[in-house]
């Protein structure tokens, strides 16, 4: 996204946080048309698998959801509809010139919004260069992608490391970076990477070897990673946040731009955000963020992956502006996505009651849901989010 595994946080932090968003808290959750599942009767329960066993399926559902809000601001607007769709994650969308401490005073104010004991995943965009959502005081003004891939990697992991600290002292839980598209040499016809500098180098050895230091610094820094744009928009000729019908007629499923995806697998990275592109050679007739072969077959089936995925922007992107809002979040769930993310928050309120029609008329897809809701608060609960 344009426009716009992870170390446990601090237990001392988390605990404190959630207190503050807990004393905050103005709002009841609402209460779901479906039943809950019962509670688990043994001791040995997680508290992640405690926490959903308590939750309606609006709830569940809403833990499924990631909405932007301003980076600037815990809104008004942004705080109602936390509340009133039981939603899980935000992302600071837009650039801001907060100071760290300012940023952390807005990403409590999110947390006020919050279900008791439940915090929200909060997530941005600070991949360096000209994406950069925050860049005030305290948050260093580093460059792009395609000059860190030439430094050191010693130097790249401990700066990425110190880049991770200062979102982890504002607040911020995930960062969706690093990029791990391979862009060749020369290309100067791609829009959403090449053009913005965006990769770590030319070859998938070199992007591999930078963007695993990026992933290991990050999360050294107390924040975690979402690699992306699976399965890799180097090679794309549009930007899908702009453009309808962008289609990679290259990838294969066992092509060696998949390096970079399968190294940050192994380096475990906590999640993997999904591209929206179509790949002919590997499902001709969806995007790969609505495509059960991309996400289930390849992503979890063949390389292992057994973290979240997000979805790329699912909001205001023209490549699925066809697709009725609420059936972007039903396609990309029935694929085996786990966290939906739209940059526009008033959507979530379309997303959860598709999501929630479904459930009434399949079993099947009630379990992706209710899998999917437990992976996103067993991630949380990795990273100090419940309580």
């Amino acid at each position: 996204m344009l426009h716009r595994s992870a170390r446990p946080k601090s237990g001392s932090r988390r605990r404190a946080l959630l207190a503050t968003a807990a004393a905050l808290l103005v709002a009841a959750v609402g209460v779901g048309a479906l039943p809950a599942v019962a509670a688990p009767s043994t001791a040995s329960a997680s508290l992640a698998q405690r926490r959903f066993a308590a939750m309606t399926p609006a709830e569940r559902v809403g833990q499924l959801l990631m909405i932007g809000c301003p980076s600037t601001s815990a809104s008004a607007a942004c705080l109602r509809i936390i509340r009133a769709e039981h939603v899980g994650s935000v992302i600071l969308d837009g650039n801001s010139a907060l100071s760290v401490a300012a940023t952390h005073r807005v990403t409590v104010g999110l947390q006020a919004a919050a279900p008791r004991g439940t915090a929200l995943l909060i997530a941005t965009d600070q991949e360096g260069g000209e994406v950069r959502r925050l860049r005030g005081p305290g948050f260093t003004d580093y460059s792009t992608a395609l000059v860190q891939g030439t430094w050191a990697t010693p130097d790249l992991q401990h700066w990425a490391t110190t880049w991770g600290s200062q979102l982890h002292r504002a607040g911020v839980d995930l960062d969706l970076a690093p990029v791990l598209d391979t862009v060749q040499k020369g290309d100067t016809r791609n829009p959403p990477i090449g053009a913005f500098d965006r990769e770590y180098g030319h070859t998938p050895a070199v992007v591999a070897t930078k963007g695993v230091a990026v992933l290991r610094g990050l999360v050294a820094g107390g924040v975690s990673t979402a690699v992306k744009h699976f399965p890799g928009l180097g090679r794309v000729t549009a930007n899908t946040d702009t453009t309808a019908g962008v289609t990679d007629r290259t990838t294969t499923a066992d092509d060696a731009d998949l390096q970079p995806f399968r190294a940050a697998i192994a380096a475990r990275t906590a999640f993997v955000m999904m591209s929206s592109a179509t790949y002919t050679h590997i499902d001709a007739h969806h995007p790969a963020a609505f495509s059960r072969t991309v996400v289930t077959g390849l992503l979890r089936q063949r390389l292992g992956f057994r973290g979240v995925v997000v979805s790329d922007d699912l909001g205001q992107a023209v490549q699925v502006a066809s697709t009725p809002v609420g059936q972007r979040a039903v396609r990309f769930i029935g694929a085996g996505g786990d966290l939906v993310l739209t940059v526009v928050p008033s959507q979530a309120g379309a997303m959860e009651s598709a999501l929630l029609a479904r459930m009434r008329t399949s079993p099947s897809f009630t379990k992706q849901v209710d899998a999917a809701a437990l992976l996103v608060l067993q991630q949380k609960e990795r990273q100090g989010l419940l309580c």
